[in-house]
């Protein structure tokens, strides 16, 4: 349980004080509280090195998850330092901008309260609340559009790396201060070994597949695929559109699991909420296929192409609406670009003798990412092979770039395949560029989204859309 945007059980009688010490951390004050763990915010011990954070774009707060082994059974204790393992392996492993960042791991020394000392203490980036704290309220289609992509941007790279997460739900899925979407709590997440992976047989009753109910417990636990998070992305659409309304009856979570398992064995109809908008009704239904093999085909990569597909289509068809719009279309996507405002700056601003005009500096939006001098590869960048396909892993070539690189482009191409960036700027536009290497001739494509530079290049021929 990450919990940052949860309110404080009273219940957990057992607090670490404002100022408490944690590694090179210090509590300020309780979030929130779960089955296995406590988060408190905290914030640097050494106050300039917190200020000096802040003065590079980042906060100086930060989640302290505290997780206590003490006075726990040895099998609960396991369980719990399994837990931390798996966060902090997918931290170190897995790091993606739509997942939280780990910052540091530790253990708690705190003598003075011994149910807490020897805890395990993973230290995340501060979220400012949780997808379970917008739901009351409602979310416009093209906010909740926003919301689920980035759900599925996190989910298809963990599934890309091997892991499932198996606990996916709103409160699991956290809002940064800038608004990006970041997939957290990972302490129930399974590695793959092939197609499936094992689990403990836990997890959150409302976001079970319907397999779930029913699997046999092994020596390992319980087999679990991908195809379970895309069961509880089904869930989480439907929510986003019904206000958190639950999609199965029940008054109880295992009032509705009955009712999943009703409508698994075809004998009851699936029932969404009125109003949810048709195309997000479609995919959820798809990811709600009642079996595993018929959810198998659906994908985090697939629907997310789906998404970025609809997305577009809407953008495109409120620029057409658009009274006085320019004629060029062109100039309408550059025109686009340049009001993010503060978010870009003009390379016409620069000095004009410090690059040749044809050369581009890339740009990673990931703001942990542009101090970095290492190269290391959680903060690295993909050079597209076809700018017509969507940005996908399948898309990629293996050369990598990485924040400031310098890139010879030849020419630019203003409308293939949209792209939005970890700040959530949009762009249809791309660049050809060199590849870095011995092959003068090897190319590939660098969307607008990863540069602030803007040359003037000539138009590339439309690649023929493969």
């Amino acid at each position: 349980m990450q919990g940052l945007g949860a309110s404080w059980d009273s219940s957990h009688t057992e607090l670490l004080p404002p100022g408490h010490r944690v590694g090179d951390w210090v509590v300020t004050d309780p979030i929130g509280a779960g089955g296995w763990a406590t988060v408190y915010a905290g914030r640097r011990a050494d106050a300039p090195a917190a200020r000096a954070a802040v003065g590079h774009g980042e906060s100086a707060e930060v989640a302290l998850k505290i997780m206590p082994t003490a006075g726990l059974a040895p099998r609960q204790a396991r369980n719990v330092a399994e837990a931390a393992r798996r966060e902090v392996e997918i931290g170190v492993r897995a790091g993606h901008p739509r997942l939280v960042r780990l910052l540091d791991s530790t253990v708690l020394n705190a003598p003075d309260h011994p149910a807490l000392d020897g805890a395990v203490v993973l230290v995340m980036e501060r979220a400012t609340g949780s997808l379970r704290d917008l739901l009351d309220s409602g979310a416009t289609e093209a906010e909740g559009g926003r919301l689920i992509a980035g759900i599925c941007e996190g989910l298809a790279h963990l599934h890309r790396v091997g892991w499932v997460h198996a606990d996916l739900k709103p409160e699991n899925v956290l809002i940064g201060q800038d608004g990006s979407v970041k997939l957290s709590d990972f302490g129930l997440a399974t590695e793959l070994t092939g197609t499936h992976g094992y689990a403990p047989p836990m997890g959150t009753l409302d976001y079970l597949p319907p397999e779930r109910w029913k699997a046999p417990l092994g020596e390992r636990g319980v087999e679990i695929r991908p195809s379970a998070d895309i069961w509880a992305l089904g869930i989480v659409i439907h929510e986003v559109f019904a206000s958190g309304a639950p999609l199965f009856p029940g008054a109880t979570p295992v009032a509705r699991g009955a009712a999943v398992q009703e409508y698994a064995a075809g004998r009851a109809p699936l029932r969404m909420a009125h109003g949810i908008p048709e195309f997000w009704r479609a995919l959820a239904a798809d990811c709600l296929a009642p079996t595993h093999a018929a959810r198998a085909a659906h994908t985090a990569e697939s629907l997310l192409e789906r998404i970025t597909a609809q997305r577009a289509g809407e953008t495109a068809s409120a620029r057409r609406n658009r009274p006085g719009r320019l004629g060029r279309t062109t100039r309408v996507a550059l025109l686009a670009v340049a009001a993010v405002g503060s978010a870009l700056w003009s390379y016409a601003a620069r000095e004009t003798t410090e690059e040749p005009p044809r050369r581009i500096r890339v740009f990673n939006a990931e703001r942990a990412c542009q101090d970095r001098t290492d190269r290391d590869p959680r903060c690295s960048l993909g050079l597209a092979v076809d700018p017509m396909r969507p940005y996908t892993a399948g898309n990629v070539v293996p050369t990598r770039v990485w924040h400031a690189d310098v890139l010879d482009a030849d020419c630019q191409l203003p409308r293939g395949e949209a792209v939005i960036d970890e700040s959530d700027l949009r762009s249809t536009h791309w660049f050809r560029v060199r590849l870095p290497g011995p092959d003068p001739d090897a190319r590939a494509w660098l969307p607008a989204v990863r540069t602030k530079d803007r040359p003037e290049l000539p138009s590339c021929p439309t690649p023929m859309k493969s």
